[in-house]
């Protein structure tokens, strides 16, 4: 009899819990608008950080975003996210180009855009990574919350421009 009383439970918690799995569902997808306004962020970003606008960055960023970068350090707030990047651009110049290959939602204001990242030297050495960008959406508008930029380690396969996360 216990046995019984126990599988009548679960299988009531399964019943309650089933509308509330319903609704996460639901709020986790972006409707084809948010999806290309997210990755117009990220062409929108590139492109500020090739020009070195940094007014142009200030409105996509989140106020209180944070960044890692490639080389393990952490950026806090955007006043030092925004001096890191001045200063990463010129260390380490060359093209940047940022291709976004997939958007996915975690909630109705909340999402991650995976990107491929790749720094072409003057010299045309390739410096090839993957970028997270962690956005929000603020007063209708989609801001950068965090960056994360991975370069792949020496010991993985080889990456190339072509490989997919």
């Amino acid at each position: 009899m216990n046995a019984l009383k126990r599988m009548a439970r679960l299988m009531l918690l399964g019943l309650l819990l089933m509308p509330g799995a319903a609704v996460a569902s639901e709020a986790a997808t972006l409707d084809d608008a948010a999806h290309a306004a997210i990755v117009q962020l990220v062409d929108d970003y590139q492109a500020a950080r090739t020009d070195g606008d940094r007014t142009t960055l200030e409105t996509l960023l989140h106020t209180d975003m944070d960044q890692l970068t490639s080389s393990g350090q952490w950026r806090r707030g955007r006043d030092a996210a925004l001096t890191g990047m001045q200063r990463s651009s010129s260390q380490n110049p060359g093209e940047r180009r940022l291709h976004v290959e997939q958007v996915r939602a975690l909630g109705a204001d909340t999402a991650i855009a995976d990107a491929r990242y790749v720094i072409v030297r003057a010299d045309g050495q390739r410096r090839v990574m993957w970028s997270s960008f962690i956005v929000v959406r603020d007063a209708d508008q989609w801001r950068i919350a965090g960056i994360r930029n991975m370069r792949p380690s020496p010991l993985a396969a080889p990456a190339t421009e072509k490989d997919s996360p």
